[in-house]
């Protein structure tokens, strides 16, 4: 069973494994549709597609964020159309560094599916092997997943608590996004710039090689070690712009044997949604 990331190596192994579930999710923010595009012209032998904002996300509200998390009765129907049950062992994969696969690799777990991987280098690395691809679109059977009691995530209401001078559980809270976005210095995508106060940044990136697969599991532990300053993982809190790329640091900390660790769904877009909130700037 993988439960974290798969090489591409060991999936060309076990490709034709009837209980393996390849999905493709790849997406562009500035382009919505242009990873099913990209699906269409070609993607890896068997593989189904599963949109970010029509079946990883749910509905927006204004208030809950730009990729709040889906209905578990929706998810659950995407996922049992996808022929994904307790049987399966599924892998995500996106254009290279894993950034919207993870997003599908959270759900997964957060419903207690923990048979799901992420294809480490995604299909870029795949293609630049010589591996096959396909335009083929498979014929999927239907399956019923059924999903276990989510496991806990942060809300606002709790990082407030956290950040309370008489917080008996302080929270660390690690933002995803880049340094630029964290300090306040640019937003592309929110209307308020800045970070949650106290937070610390880790890019999404600073888990990659320059060849876009993740680091050894020893050196992300060490890294994820100096910044968290002997933190009880229990403490940590994942957050990003919306709830993405914000699994990539989950999964990173999977990856080095740092487990318990939540995500903060809604993420800075929630955040800031109420005024009321407090921002930092800076470093």
């Amino acid at each position: 069973m993988y439960t974290s990331l798969i090489s591409t190596d060991e999936l060309a192994r076990q490709l034709s494994d009837p209980a393996l579930v390849l999905v493709d999710c790849r997406h562009n923010l500035s382009d919505v549709d242009a990873g099913q595009r990209a699906y269409g012209a070609s993607h890896l032998p068997g593989a189904r597609f599963m949109h970010m904002d029509r079946d990883l996300s749910g509905e927006r509200t204004g208030g809950n964020g730009r990729h709040p998390l889906p209905d578990v009765a929706a998810l659950s129907g995407s996922l049992s159309r996808a022929g994904i049950d307790a049987s399966k062992q599924v892998v995500a994969y996106d254009q290279n560094n894993g950034m919207w696969a993870s997003r599908l690799w959270w759900l997964l777990h957060w419903l207690g599916h923990d048979a799901a991987a992420v294809l480490d280098g995604g299909i870029d690395k795949w293609i630049a092997e010589g591996r096959p691809i396909t335009a083929d679109r498979p014929s999927v059977q239907s399956a019923r997943f059924v999903a276990m009691t989510p496991r806990p995530v942060i809300s606002s209401a709790d990082i407030l608590r956290g950040l309370s001078n008489h917080s008996s559980n302080p929270l660390t809270i690690i933002d995803a996004r880049a340094p630029e976005r964290f300090r306040g210095d640019i937003e592309p995508l929110d209307p308020v710039a800045g970070h949650i106060p106290g937070a610390i940044n880790r890019p999404y990136g600073a888990n990659l090689t320059p060849q876009q697969t993740f680091k050894p599991a020893e050196l992300l532990r060490a890294e994820f070690d100096a910044q968290l300053g002997g933190a009880p993982l229990s403490s940590v809190v994942h957050q990003c712009g919306s709830g993405v790329t914000a699994c990539h640091n989950l999964l990173a900390m999977e990856v080095a044997g740092l487990p318990g660790s939540r995500l903060y769904p809604g993420s800075w877009s929630e955040w800031v949604a109420d005024p009321a909130r407090p921002v930092a700037r800076g470093t």
